[in-house]
């Protein structure tokens, strides 16, 4: 079967609402994606760091007990795992607060073992530290060289608008690499000031063929070489944002490998070869906004592979 590698941060996130702490788990956007894709049954491996403390020994544990391999995890000695706060307000979307301790050697690990049609999935704030920016380069350029499929997902907000500036090219540059770039209005708002999907895809099509564009409950947009099309998406009151983006990801990288999608189909989709993969990822990312948890429930995967 094709292999999954996901990089990004590890956090242990920390959730309140109401100024009162509703839950604790596991967390970082391709954390979430992957732990998503392992309860599926694909196999995952999660290219990360976190301490040898014991929250990163609980964190270790859960990856490894939902099929998520960490053969790709620098696990630094003598230093604290990150720990996030995530604040909900009145629309359960989360501001964060971040409590990091890293060593100076930073992601000291093996290049994975990316094969053809292998998928590759980066992004957040994550993919714009300069600290692993060599490694992730390395990474990247390995993907692009033994044609896996690379998604990017900008994962941009607000909080980080006054780095713009000096991170915008960094994001270019990531965009570059990238034969899917998945991300949500308000990165898109954020990043290049563009209030819909066509103006999103305008800045950046010479660099990349294929935009995702969600905007919440307006629907999902996709952009191509050959299409131009929008999905409607159900609405609904969420009990946590948090995730819903990650696993929107996981879907969408579902559907391109169980509807053998390949690097060189991706320019010949149609808008119904896009459909089943569009619907995955919408429904992943229902499902895990109606709880506190970062990823779909094992009872909802094993449900969901039957459908």
């Amino acid at each position: 079967m094709r292999k999954i590698y996901t990089i990004g941060e590890t956090v242990y996130d920390i959730i309140f609402k109401n100024g009162k702490p509703v839950s604790a788990v596991p967390g970082g956007a391709m954390l979430n994606s992957s732990v998503t894709l392992g309860r599926l049954g694909y196999p995952v491996f999660f290219i990360s760091e976190f301490g040898t403390d014991p929250v990163g020994k609980q964190i270790e544990k859960f990856l490894t007990g939902n099929n998520v391999s960490t053969k790709y995890v620098y696990r630094y000695p003598g230093y604290k795992s990150t720990i996030a706060l995530a604040f909900l307000n009145e629309k359960n979307e989360a501001s964060y607060s971040f409590y990091q301790d890293y060593p100076k050697e930073r992601l000291r690990i093996d290049l994975p073992d990316i094969e053809e049609d292998d998928i590759f999935l980066f992004g957040s704030f994550y993919a714009l530290n300069q600290q692993i920016r060599k490694n992730l380069i390395e990474m990247l350029n390995l993907a692009k060289n033994r044609k896996a499929i690379v998604i990017y997902d900008p994962n941009f907000r607000k909080s980080h608008l006054d780095e713009l500036p000096v991170l915008k090219q960094v994001i270019l540059e990531n965009i570059g690499f990238a034969d899917i770039v998945r991300g949500s209005d308000e990165d898109f708002e954020n990043i290049f000031g563009a209030g819909n999907s066509k103006k999103a895809y305008e800045t950046f099509k010479d660099k990349c063929d294929c935009l995702i564009y969600t905007a919440s409950e307006k629907g999902v947009f996709i952009h191509t070489l050959n299409i131009e099309y929008s999905y409607p998406v159900h609405t609904l009151k969420p009990i946590s944002t948090i995730g819903a983006g990650d696993n929107f990801n996981a879907g969408i990288i579902y559907g391109l490998i169980s509807n053998n999608i390949r690097l060189s189909d991706l320019n010949h989709l149609t808008v119904s070869d896009w459909e089943p993969i569009i619907n995955a990822g919408t429904t992943l990312a229902t499902e895990v906004c109606l709880s506190y948890d970062n990823y779909i429930s094992k009872e909802f995967a094993g449900r969901f592979l039957t459908l």
